[in-house]
């Protein structure tokens, strides 16, 4: 269980080099393409029938109709378990309060007397949001995608989530409560691909979206991926991950719970330890097999540890420590150091930053009011988790009188003198005729 990766002793190699040593899931979503075009393709051309007939095959739930009444939202709400229903409330407060702060404003700069340019920003009109149901129903997902996009002015919101045998065919009544919380009335009972492929070309009675957002799993990313264009995606996401980047100082207990913790969600998910201190890794080793044993998960949770996607890596200190976690450009990590904010606030990739011994990933997961919709697989490198900016577009507004055009109208010449294009120099000259 977590075997060792000793980078000691030695110079690292480059970030792509170094990034390919480090343990990580495979996710080979090109393998699963030829299993999800035709699913998706038999949606596009018969709708509600082929999502009927998929469902039953898939989900073992046959309906006529997927979408779920407003009676069963309000039963789910009005059953919800109270200790629940405020650890909801609360979660909803904290989120909000931290993407309230990420709305954009207009702003118009003069770049000439006479000639402005304003960047607006303006929400997509509608959006369909999927929450994952298969080994664990997410329902903390509905918070993280809602409420930013409600934030953003989103005006029309759809969210899909797999149907249960074991509550009649709808959604999970958690799923449910979180959306009847949030004010969604608009919830399908349809998971996976199929999912992705209702909101991209409409069926039943769920109109076409103008993006999709969510975590899934590999045919829901497919899915994605095959109809990115026709619809706007947050993110291919893979297996979730966990990097912890610990010293000397750092709680073995605590260190060992949390790379247990993210290694429940998912056989697949990635828990990996990058220390400078060989007797802490001794430690968590010693310490996870009694904890993986008391847990609920213990056979997927093994089955994560074991894997190739997780690890403990060994290093020579914490500098060549950030060096690794900037490699590997985790979707959660850990710094759980001697002056742990100094060290991660030089942390350049990461899809969130979970500051010393008292901000576990679990915090982020439900109640920080952070985002936990983030970027995996080392996408962090160049994209960012999803947020009120997710849900918004920037456009520029230009406007120019006559005075500021003529102004700029010998630079247009030599512009489009440069690329071969006269008639975009013409149709600026064609109104500086007297």
């Amino acid at each position: 269980m977590l075997a060792r990766i000793d980078l000691r002793g030695s110079a690292l190699p480059g970030v792509r080099e170094l990034a390919s040593l480090l343990p990580r899931a495979a996710t080979d979503i090109d393998s699963v393409l030829a299993t999800v075009r035709p699913l998706c393709e038999d949606v596009r051309i018969r709708g509600a029938q082929a999502v009927r007939e998929i469902t039953a095959r898939l989900d073992g739930v046959d309906a006529e109709d997927f979408a779920v009444p407003q009676e069963a939202l309000d039963r789910a709400l009005a059953e919800c378990d109270p200790t629940l229903r405020v650890a909801l409330e609360e979660a909803i407060a904290r989120v909000r309060s931290v993407h309230a702060d990420q709305r954009r404003t207009d702003v118009t700069t003069q770049v000439v007397a006479g000639g402005t340019v304003t960047e607006r920003w303006l929400p997509v009109r509608r959006v369909g949001l999927y929450v994952p149901g298969g080994l664990a129903p997410l329902l903390s997902s509905v918070v993280m995608n809602v409420v930013p996009a409600q934030i953003a002015g989103v005006e029309s919101i759809a969210v899909a989530s797999p149907p249960q045998r074991d509550h009649g065919g709808l959604p999970d009544p958690g799923v449910l409560a979180a959306c009847a919380l949030l004010g969604v009335t608009e919830v399908y009972a349809v998971g996976g691909a199929q999912a992705v492929a209702v909101f991209g070309y409409g069926a039943g009675s769920c109109e076409p979206v103008d993006m999709v957002t969510g975590p899934g799993n590999v045919y829901v990313t497919a899915a994605k991926r095959l109809l990115r264009g026709l619809i706007g995606i947050d993110s291919e996401a893979g297996p979730t991950e966990v990097a912890i980047l610990a010293d000397d100082s750092a709680d073995p207990a605590h260190v060992a719970a949390d790379l247990i913790s993210q290694a429940e969600h998912d056989p697949l998910a990635g828990a990996v330890l990058v220390t400078p201190s060989e007797e802490l890794a001794d430690a968590v080793l010693a310490l996870v097999p009694g904890q993986v044993t008391a847990t609920k998960h213990s056979e997927r949770i093994t089955t994560a540890l074991d894997g190739s996607q997780s690890g403990i890596v060994l290093v020579d200190d914490l500098e060549a420590g950030l060096r690794v976690v900037d490699a590997y450009a985790a979707e959660h990590l850990e710094i759980q150091t001697r002056n742990a904010r100094e060290l991660a606030l030089r942390v350049r990739n990461a899809g969130a930053i979970f500051v010393g011994a008292w901000s576990p990933v679990s915090l982020g997961d439900y109640c920080a009011g952070s985002n936990h919709v983030l970027p995996t697989g080392g996408c962090a490198r160049f994209s960012s988790g999803l947020s009120v900016q997710s849900f918004l577009r920037g456009i520029h507004v230009v406007e120019y009188d006559e005075q500021a055009l003529a102004g700029v109208a010998a630079h247009i010449d030599a512009l489009a003198g440069a690329e071969d294009l006269p008639a975009h120099a013409a149709a600026v000259r064609i109104r500086q005729r007297p």
